[in-house]
């Protein structure tokens, strides 16, 4: 096995994991919101590794969900909210912003909801540029 074989193998295994843990910090987050996972809608289900998972989850009352996770927040929303992984993300980036923009207005906010906010605004421009990319999707 010469080296760019041994380095595709340890690559793919270096992927599979960070998606299986992905997976795992979804499921986490679901449950986190008392919602029990049932099966993955692996079809709809993508992934741009180091950046974001975005699984399709079904859970144990046939309800749909979108799960988002990676070098991001993990966060999730009803599958009706957008028609496939790539909208979801631009979702996710608006949603963030707005969530983002209402704490730094509130007067309220301490240091560590500023943080956040700041947080959320760059997650959310790293989505939008993820969602941007065509050619992520087209391949």
């Amino acid at each position: 096995m010469n080296q760019d074989q041994q380095g595709e193998i340890n690559s793919q295994a270096s992927l599979q994991e960070w998606v299986r843990q992905q997976f795992q910090r979804a499921n986490a987050h679901l449950a986190e919101n008392s919602i029990l996972f049932e099966t993955v809608v692996t079809e709809q289900s993508r992934y741009l590794a180091p950046i974001v998972a975005v699984w399709k989850i079904k859970d144990r009352n046939n309800d749909f969900y979108w799960v988002i996770c990676g070098d991001v927040p993990a966060d999730y929303v009803q599958a009706s909210s957008a028609k496939d992984a790539r909208e979801v993300l631009r979702h996710f980036s608006m949603a963030w912003q707005l969530k983002a923009e209402n704490i730094l207005a509130n007067e309220k906010s301490d240091q560590v909801q500023k943080d956040y906010a700041n947080l959320l605004i760059s997650k959310a421009e790293v989505l939008y540029e993820t969602q941007s990319n065509d050619e992520w999707w087209n391949a």
